[in-house]
């Protein structure tokens, strides 16, 4: 009886874990089917006619999402085309996935030009300010990346990227004391 009892509870556990694990899968497999259906339907739109920058820029964001980088930049830059002169902070956010784009195909120059341009239209921008940052560090520009780190830190003295970084970047600047 004892054994019966113990095998069903193994049993109950089993079923448990594996209908847990189904609904994980399934909701992964939904969520895939409804970008890869948002990808698929915005692509045909884009291709057979013009789109709007929210059209161009989700696109570019799905294809960043898929580390297709290159497509990416071209979507982007087709969604700066088509802004208005009075979307400018949507401009910046546009500035700032082209900079990541560039930034992921190793082009820092063009992806700190991007950075720039956002902080140029947004100048709170953090993220921004951390994307220009991290682009001064791949450069090997330590005191323009710490400096960048620091501000970001001004505006928002909770991120935790800017000051682990920062932190980071301030013991490699600071000059050796040991002996």
């Amino acid at each position: 009886m004892e054994n019966s009892n113990l095998l069903l509870i193994y049993l109950s556990a089993l079923i448990l874990l594996l209908g847990i694990a189904a609904f994980f899968v399934l909701r992964q497999v939904f969520r895939t089917r409804r970008i890869e259906s948002t990808l698929s339907r915005l692509q045909t739109k884009l291709t057979k006619e013009k789109g709007t920058a929210q059209e161009y820029y989700e696109l570019a964001s799905l294809l960043l999402d898929k580390k297709l980088y290159t497509q990416s930049a071209l979507y982007l830059q087709q969604a700066l085309k088509q802004l208005e002169d009075d979307e400018e902070e949507n401009s910046a956010l546009v500035y700032n996935a082209l900079g990541y784009a560039y930034f992921a195909q190793e082009q820092y120059d063009l992806a700190i030009r991007n950075y720039k341009e956002a902080l140029k239209i947004y100048p709170g921008y953090a993220t921004a300010m951390n994307n220009l940052a991290h682009s001064y560090e791949r450069k090997q520009l330590t005191s323009q990346a710490l400096e960048m780190y620091e501000t970001a830190l001004s505006l928002e003295p909770k991120n935790t990227t800017s000051r682990r970084r920062a932190d980071s970047l301030k013991k490699r600047l600071a000059p050796s004391t040991g002996k």
